[in-house]
């Protein structure tokens, strides 16, 4: 396992997207040390910060408070981060291999376009999680995000594809604009959830106020979220036993968009 060890919290936030196992390979400390990072507007290399060492293993491990430390793992396709600790901005974004694993918090925009891979945070995470950045087009497109508490504003902003499982409640605009995919949440939708939504599906398990965009269909017993919770347990998320076999209120929308997603909210919430 490569592991790096931040030496102090810097005093502006530095940008480390070369810290990926895929860039890794084959190098050798003194290389890996050499790798660039950006502190603010002046070039450095990941040995200015870190402490690194390396016992021959594929995996790599990053410690310290990491809050002011951007993309780690951005564009990475392969291997294993597990991160200790707290975690900056864009974590694991455009990522499409390999998985990311954060015993903290993380900032925003985690999984910001992702293309496949991984990402289990646990702890809360912020805006923009596996959404698409202003101005694109597609946001989380392929992979599997989740966050064990809650999570602010845009998750999932026109998502693609993929599955987005949160463990807490979401903030505002939950799946905003989205094109297709999953979000799960085991709390309550954050107001306005799924506006321009166009196809995929939005779970709640807790109360939640819908637009008036969208439409109710039926209230049944959706054997499809039962089925994707056996999925979500099988990834190592604990599912408390009295969200399996309930019924759910299910609504059309968003109408005002193409209209053919859907949002499903537990009949107990």
């Amino acid at each position: 396992m490569t592991t790096l060890k931040l030496r102090e919290v810097p005093q502006i936030p530095i940008e480390v997207e070369t810290i990926r196992p895929d860039l890794f390979i084959g190098k050798s400390l003194l290389e890996i040390s050499a790798l660039p990072a950006n502190c603010g507007n002046q070039l450095a290399c990941l040995g200015d910060f870190f402490e690194i060492a390396d016992d021959g293993q594929p995996d790599v491990l990053v410690e310290g408070d990491l809050q002011r430390v951007k993309m780690i793992g951005a564009g990475m396709t392969q291997g294993r981060i597990t991160v200790e600790g707290n975690a900056g901005m864009h974590l694991g974004a455009e990522m499409s291999g390999g998985s990311i694993v954060v015993n903290g918090n993380v900032a925003d925009w985690a999984g910001a376009e992702m293309r496949g891979g991984s990402i289990h945070i646990h702890g809360n995470a912020g805006d923009g999680l596996g959404g698409a950045y202003r101005g694109s087009t597609k946001g989380m497109n392929r992979g599997v995000i989740i966050v064990d508490g809650n999570v602010r504003n845009e998750a999932g902003s026109t998502m693609r594809r993929g599955l987005i499982v949160i463990g807490g409640n979401s903030g505002d605009y939950t799946g905003v604009f989205m094109i297709a995919g999953t979000i799960l949440v085991m709390g309550r939708l954050g107001e306005r959830a799924g506006a321009g939504l166009k196809r995929g599906t939005l779970v709640g398990f807790g109360p939640s106020t819908l637009l008036s965009s969208f439409k109710y269909s039926c209230t049944y017993a959706a054997s499809y979220v039962d089925l994707l919770l056996r999925h979500i347990a099988s990834l190592g998320v604990e599912i408390p036993p009295a969200y399996r076999g309930g019924r759910f209120r299910r609504y059309c929308g968003d109408m005002v968009a193409l209209g053919k997603g859907e949002i499903l909210l537990c009949e107990e919430g």
